[in-house]
């Protein structure tokens, strides 16, 4: 039974079994153009289920070009075109179970090393299904498989026609109202929708995309509506066909609740005519926010009507700051594309994962390299994974430039990296040095697709990079109240470490952590992630309030609710087998610290909190060993101490020596397998 058969028959029965993860059906891949034949892994099974891949070059004008599985890998349309299918045999020559193979073909593979970015839909019940059929010259019916109502449908003719109407990229959409509205053009038309009567296994198309004997495509997106199949109960939604309504001001915001936060949006003004269709991405710049400009046009767009290279979200008279949320998106300030007066629908994808992650190498990676000259270097930094957070740092001298944060929620501008710096107050700034595409499996979030740094001959460096999942480890970027509030997040259990950072001001790193105060009502404490401080009370901070599984506290303090700025928040937890928030007291004689692992820790983060201490940080990349291991403190640009044995490696997370502790006193850790 293929997969899209288990799930129907689950989604039927009713079934409370696992259901597919957001990664499973979706992806956005960027890569460099080579020239040279390409694979591009990105998860999604189109071999065995199929699906639509959609290329786009970034940096210069080229058409989008649509592959799918159903019309096959040499015939290409484009959305920007209204040209029937054209035989292009080696742009993407193989559909594959993990993503799909390309050609040499220049316009999505040059030698030149352009960028490209890659949208790949899986075919999926709830989320998305192609269909192609043979018109009749009349109204007709046509099926399909999501086995729920469509909440957007596209049609395109694959053979070329006299009548400009019917070889058009046909939308239908279900809060379009009556217009008609054309993927390759900017304007709509009123009068009869050219599709209508949607439902749960069929619509309809008019006479106009049915000529007879001529062929279609339909590509038809689901729209959840708290029926979604998805997730570890098979319950969950990741797609939503909706609309909002535009009020044209650069002071109000308008935000959108789509129940999850989304990392693929595809917008279109239906108000207006000449607006173009916009669609933005996690991967290459839909960011919260941005680090100190005014116009805050950091959101990178592509228009599906356009062969245009991507730009930012704006007119040439306004612009629009489009911004993530945890459980949706805030449109901020005007523009003709996103923010009129009026309707604009909307297709917005969650992020994934869906599932609380077993395995801690999927999840997090401690890496470790040395530069080998004084010019810049492209280097590979293996994860796996694709990155969310990075934080990357010298190890063998002391320098300002040390424990830099780069996360995919805050993004950059102009092609460069938005930092923080742990040890610092600073407000989070542009660096010049790095740029920010943010990366696939196997490259470093620090910067592009390859980890860049101008530095002396023979310097090491580390870099640690997690991945967002549930239970595990979270972020939420919001706009400060300075009144007491609560924010929401998609941890799915209560955090139980938290470090925030004002990103527009000079404050503290401000942390919360379930075992400060003994873990007696820890959320009246605070410690900052960038001093040695001893715990205190603090009730502005957390509002006295402990997290819960879908949100968390913050009270009037400007370290963690500053009235107009924005603000990121990392959030940690417990995951068996994976990871460890906990605490301990010293003694006097070699401490083993069980945190439920089975071949011992790869990180650990610990903190004197009964008196004034370090962050004391280890990996097991530089060495968690029987004898001395070297550490790095994440509140300071000391270079790494190499001379000590404070901690030794064991199976059931890590043992602490007494030469590191203080008989009594009180410590916080962080673990990680």
């Amino acid at each position: 039974m293929s997969n899209i058969a288990r799930i129907m028959q689950q989604a039927t029965a009713g079934a409370a079994g696992a259901g597919l993860d957001v990664d499973e059906a979706f992806s956005t891949y960027l890569y460099d153009g080579t020239g040279s034949a390409q694979t591009i892994t990105n998860g999604i099974d189109l071999s065995g289920e199929g699906g639509l891949v959609w290329l786009k070059r970034r940096d210069g004008a080229e058409a989008h070009f649509l592959y799918d599985t159903e019309r096959g890998t040499s015939n290409a349309i484009f959305s920007n075109q209204t040209n029937g299918n054209t035989t292009i045999s080696n742009a993407v020559t193989s559909f594959n179970s993990d993503g799909f193979t390309l050609g040499t073909y220049d316009s999505v593979n040059s030698s030149d090393g352009h960028e490209y970015v890659s949208w790949t839909f899986r075919k999926a019940p709830s989320f998305f299904d192609i269909q192609t059929y043979t018109g009749d010259g009349s109204y007709m019916y046509v099926n399909h498989n999501l086995g729920s109502t469509p909440g957007m449908i596209i049609v395109k003719s694959l053979d070329s026609q006299s009548d400009a109407d019917a070889v058009a990229w046909h939308v239908w959409h279900r809060n379009i109202g009556t217009r008609r509205l054309h993927l390759n053009s900017t304007s709509y038309n009123a009068g009869a929708q050219r599709i209508d009567a949607v439902g749960s296994s069929s619509f309809r198309v008019g006479v106009e995309i049915s000529n007879s004997g001529k062929n279609y495509v339909a590509y038809i997106f689901a729209h959840n509506n708290n029926d979604g199949i998805f997730g570890p109960k098979g319950n969950q939604d990741i797609i939503k066909c909706g609309s909002y309504t535009g009020n044209d001001s650069d002071s109000t915001p308008i935000d959108v609740n789509l129940g999850f936060e989304p990392q693929w949006l595809f917008i279109k003004n239906a108000a207006s005519v000449n607006r173009n269709w916009v669609i933005v991405d996690t991967n290459r710049g839909f960011t919260y926010g941005n680090a100190g400009s005014s116009s805050e046009t950091t959101d990178r767009s592509l228009c599906p009507n356009l062969q245009s290279s991507e730009e930012t979200c704006s007119t040439s008279t306004a612009v629009t700051r489009v911004d993530p949320t945890s459980t949706g998106f805030t449109i901020r300030g005007k523009s003709g594309t996103c923010n009129e007066l009026g309707n604009h629908i909307y297709v917005a994808i969650r992020r994934g994962s869906l599932f609380t992650p077993t395995d801690a190498t999927k999840v997090f990676a401690p890496l470790a390299y040395t530069t080998t000259d004084g010019s810049w270097q492209d280097r590979i930094l293996e994860s796996n994974f694709t990155t969310d957070l990075s934080i990357n740092g010298y190890r063998n001298i002391s320098d300002g430039g040390t424990h830099t944060f780069v996360d995919r929620l805050r993004g950059g501008d102009g092609g460069y990296a938005t930092i923080l710096r742990s040890h610092q107050t600073n407000a989070e700034s542009i660096r010049t040095g790095d740029y920010y595409r943010w990366p696939q499996t196997g490259q470093s979030v620090t910067s592009n697709e390859w980890s860049k740094y101008n530095a002396g001959n023979g310097l090491n460096y580390y870099n640690y990079q997690w991945k967002r999942a549930p239970g595990y480890f979270d972020m939420v970027a919001y706009t400060g109240t300075g009144s007491a509030t609560t924010v929401s997040h998609n941890l799915g259990v209560a955090p139980e470490m938290i470090w925030t950072k004002n990103r527009d001001a000079s404050a503290n790193w401000c942390v919360y952590h379930k075992g400060l105060n003994s873990g007696t009502n820890p959320e009246n404490y605070k410690v900052f992630l960038n001093l040695t401080n001893a715990e205190s009370t603090g009730s502005n901070r957390w509002n006295d309030t402990a997290p819960t599984s879908s949100v968390f506290s913050v009270g009037t303090s400007s370290q963690t609710n500053g009235s107009g700025n924005d603000m990121i928040a990392y959030l940690f937890a417990t995951v068996a087998g994976v990871s460890k928030v906990g605490s301990f007291t010293g003694t006097t004689s070699d401490l083993t610290i069980d945190c439920g692992f089975s071949s011992g820790a790869r990180f650990v983060l610990i903190k004197l909190v009964s008196g004034s201490g370090d962050w004391v940080l280890w990996d097991s990349t530089r060495g968690i060993v029987s004898g001395n291991d070297p550490y790095l403190l994440l509140n300071s640009t000391a270079a790494e101490v190499t001379n000590t044995d404070f901690i030794d490696p064991h199976s059931s997370g890590f043992t602490v020596t007494a030469g590191y502790q203080n008989n009594l006193s009180e410590y916080i850790f962080y673990a990680i397998a």
